[in-house]
């Protein structure tokens, strides 16, 4: 297999998992193709917030010691939050006609006055009346507000309490920064050239100079080309 080192950035990665050890994916009850297969039934890239989620990672993680013992296999992706009259008479008459008209004036203006009173408290009805209407009308409205304020904040919850269920449903784990040497697969069957690999790869670093740290080991698929019957895969694994 070629081989080169990199250094990675610290990531988050979300998937769906199990515990497992060599032993048993080697035997009939090895979990990873049903791993897989809920992989790819759980849609994760369409309900949590994902980093270049063409990226597929396979995640070896949480290590119970080393490569003979238990581990955690996380299957998932990167993630990432306004008026005078003339004359006696005249005046008497004046005064008569005056004395009339004025009383005939204080009619008037009684009746103006009674008359305005009325209007003037026919339109304090109306504008108390009117006042009363938009009052009312405005608690309807301030009601119908809170009402739909209460309703949009109930489904803005109820849409978040379903994605922290969505989100709970799957597993996140933390890869730490590191230093890697990288193997790639030669290209054929996707899980018999990643189960060659791994062989190789166990025994490379029973003899080798580098020493591997068991923070998490990862391999990466490119579901843009990806091939189950004629692929290459690159595996990452973590060493001081």
């Amino acid at each position: 297999m070629n081989t080169y080192f990199v250094e990675k950035a610290k990531m988050t990665l979300a998937g769906v998992s199990i515990r497992t050890t060599n032993e048993v994916e080697m035997g009939p009850d090895g979990g990873l193709p049903q791993l897989w297969e809920t992989y790819f039934q759980s849609n994760i890239a369409g309900q949590v917030a994902t980093v270049n989620p063409e990226y597929i990672y396979a995640l070896y993680t949480d290590y119970e010691s080393d490569a003979s013992g238990a581990y955690t296999v996380v299957i998932g992706h990167e993630v990432a939050e306004e008026r005078h009259l003339e004359g006696n008479q005249l005046e008497e008459n004046g005064l008569e006609e005056s004395e009339l008209e004025e009383s005939e004036l204080e009619e008037n203006e009684l009746e103006k006055s009674e008359l305005e009173k009325n209007e003037l408290e026919e339109n304090e009805l109306e504008k108390s009346e009117l006042e009363e209407n938009e009052l009312e009308e405005n608690e309807l409205e301030k009601n119908e507000l809170e009402k739909n304020q209460l309703e949009e904040s109930q489904l803005v919850e109820n849409q978040l309490e379903e994605n922290r269920l969505e989100e709970s449903q799957f597993t996140y784990a933390v890869v730490p920064e590191s230093k890697y040497m990288v193997f790639t697969t030669k290209k054929g069957p996707v899980f018999e050239v990643v189960a060659q690999a791994w062989g190789e790869i166990w025994a490379y670093f029973k003899e080798s100079r580098e020493a591997r740290t068991y923070t998490g080991d990862f391999e990466i698929y490119d579901s843009r080309n990806f091939d189950p019957a004629d692929t290459q895969v690159e595996i990452y694994i973590a060493i001081e």
